[in-house]
């Protein structure tokens, strides 16, 4: 029933493009590391008005299956700020629909009266004693991009089986019921409810229980700048930062209010840097700021930038920012822990393709350390799994700027990451020491830790199928390289096929995950690197970090070392020159 998308088939149909048609139509939106998440515009393999409504059809189904209460209990839905004219498609009017699938059929629906950052979302469905919840957004991808994360009864997004037999049960009720185009049944229906208050006063309150120098903030002369990113944080942020009793952060005017567009930068990705942190950065420098907060447009991502005594500032990367997260998490713990605690029962948790430091922190510390299947939707259901054992877990992370400080929220959160280090750096100046100095006393503490993340494009499936079979017929069928340029390969592991040579049975003990691409080296000289594709994205990425003993640390030699391999590994494995890659950069 959408005039827009209807008439982007129709004329596809006129014009004769059957090869375009058949790209749209005949294949489906599928869950990925985030949920659904495509362009919008017509065809059953973006996300428009008709593909959201059988979604949510389909999880209907499922739930109503899995839980007698579903319709007492309900489900939440929020959604962030993102829309596109031209196919008429906004994310509030997506979860609009969202909504009317399940209000037409006598579900309760705690649906936000306005956006949020999807962190609320998780915690929202935990708070209310919902079955499940959706968030409609597509984080931090190109606005032409929107998106469909579901999470479980537990507060983590799903994860396999319920993906796979969602996906049945979408397929099996396809046609739009009776109610399911109502948008306007939010706003007449007696099951609707706003949790908005409810839930922003709840966060904010439990967000306290991982404050622990309020009177230093308070007094702190420190001044930060935050931009939101044309997305939904600013609001948020400010609550946040009042809730640990600082002055509000300095917004970056021309990016504070929501903008489908993102009209202030190239992409709206905090992670790539500097060239996307400019005008928070000059900010900054005017305002006389030592400290840049970027939310990413859904506020579940953080990206960090500190100005430095020279003048010139230093983004840090997600390995870097979880080393000190890590380390001050644990350090807090420490200091305000029963005396009967148990180390033992302390865990922190990283997805395997992350920096290995909380791993060295753990090993010295005496708590333990966990890696998870990339993806924030892997460690929030391992969190619940050991918090329900009665184990007690501090922080977890992945490279890609998601950190989960405490365990009030499932899943990556910008907002209480960003806070966190306002009373972080708070704390760490009136010992007169900087976030980047703190960082180097944690690597001469815990050994240098050198990562390097980056990625080439590829639009073509059947090239990156190629790129990865090759990998595993190298010397011969099924048999994988056993050094790349001079570097010797010690161990291998594909979590697309559940090889692992490190293991006696060369099982993987990571489960196998056949939808994505994923190739785990480990060389020689202690450097791991890992080659996969995105779950959201059309890109190869690649993840290198050479780990160094406490007291081995010359970080010019590692950092060459690290260098040479990462151009061996792109230039023997990935071939961008023949297989037609685009370089990040360019």
């Amino acid at each position: 029933q959408n005039q827009k998308t209807k008439e982007q088939i129709e004329s596809l149909l006129q014009d004769g493009k059957h090869r375009e048609l058949r790209e749209r139509l005949c294949c489906r939106l599928s869950f990925g590391t985030a949920g659904l998440r495509s362009a919008m515009g017509a065809g059953f393999c973006y996300i428009n008005d008709l593909t959201v409504i059988q979604s949510t059809q389909g999880i209907y189904k499922y739930l109503e299956r899995n839980f007698s209460d579903f319709k007492q209990r309900g489900f939440v839905v929020g959604y962030d700020t993102r829309g596109q004219v031209t196919s008429n498609c906004s994310s509030k009017k997506l979860a609009k629909l969202t909504a009317a699938v399940l209000l037409a059929k006598d579900v309760l629906v705690y649906f936000f009266s306005t956006y949020v950052p999807t962190p609320f979302v998780p915690y929202a469905v935990q708070q209310l004693g919902a079955v499940a919840g959706v968030m409609i957004t597509a984080s931090h991808n190109r606005k032409e991009d929107n998106g469909y994360k579901v999470y479980w009864e537990n507060g983590a997004q799903i994860t396999s089986p319920h993906d796979k037999e969602i996906i049945k049960c979408i397929e099996e009720c396809v046609e739009p019921w009776n109610g399911s185009w109502n948008e306007n049944l939010v706003d007449t229906s007696p099951l609707r409810q706003d949790p908005l208050k409810k839930i922003c006063d709840s966060y904010m309150e439990d967000l306290t229980k991982i404050c622990y120098h309020r009177e230093l903030n308070v007094q702190s002369s420190l001044k930060f700048v935050h931009t939101s990113f044309h997305g939904v944080g600013h609001d948020y942020v400010q609550l946040a930062f009042q809730a640990f009793g600082f002055q509000p952060p300095i917004p970056v005017p021309e990016q504070k209010d929501p903008d489908p567009d993102f009209s202030t930068v190239k992409c709206p990705n905090p992670e790539e840097g500097e060239s996307v942190l400019e005008l928070s950065l000059r900010l900054a420098e005017k305002e006389g700021a030592r400290i840049v907060v970027a939310t990413d447009p859904d506020a579940d991502r953080l990206a960090v930038a500190e100005q430095q005594e020279n003048g010139c500032w230093k983004v840090f990367t997600g390995n870097e920012l979880a080393a000190l997260f890590g380390w001050w998490m644990f350090s807090c713990w420490k200091e305000h822990c029963p005396q009967d605690a148990d180390v033992s029962n302390v865990y922190m948790l990283a997805t395997t393709v992350s920096s290995k430091i909380l791993r060295a922190i753990a090993l010295k510390e005496g708590f333990h350390f966990e890696e998870t299947l990339p993806g924030f939707k892997w460690i929030g259901s391992r969190v619940k799994n050991l918090l329900d054992n009665g184990k007690e877990v501090l922080f977890a992370f992945e490279e890609s700027i998601g950190f989960m400080c405490g365990t009030s929220v499932l899943d990556k959160d910008g907002v209480s990451a960003a806070v966190v280090i306002a009373e972080m750096a708070t704390y760490l100046q009136s010992q007169s020491l900087t976030l980047a100095q703190k960082l180097v006393d944690i690597y001469e503490l815990y050994g240098y830790h050198i990562s390097k993340t980056s990625y080439f494009l590829c639009y073509d499936p059947a090239t990156i199928k190629r790129i990865f079979e090759r990998l595993r017929n190298f010397e011969g069928p099924e048999s994988y390289p056993k050094c790349c340029g001079a570097y010797s390969i010690l161990h291998v592991r594909d979590i697309t096929t559940g090889y692992d040579s490190s293991q006696l049975n060369h099982k993987s003990v990571l489960p196998v995950s056949k939808s994505s691409q994923m190739i785990t080296f480990t060389f020689q000289n202690g450097c791991v690197a890992t080659l996969r594709t995105s779950g959201t994205e059309p890109k190869i990425k690649y993840y290198a970090e050479m780990c160094a003993l406490p007291g081995h640390s010359d970080r010019s030699v590692l950092e060459e070392e690290l260098q040479k391999l990462i151009e061996a590994l792109i230039e023997n494995f990935l071939e961008p020159a023949k297989n037609g890659l685009t370089w990040r950069s360019a």
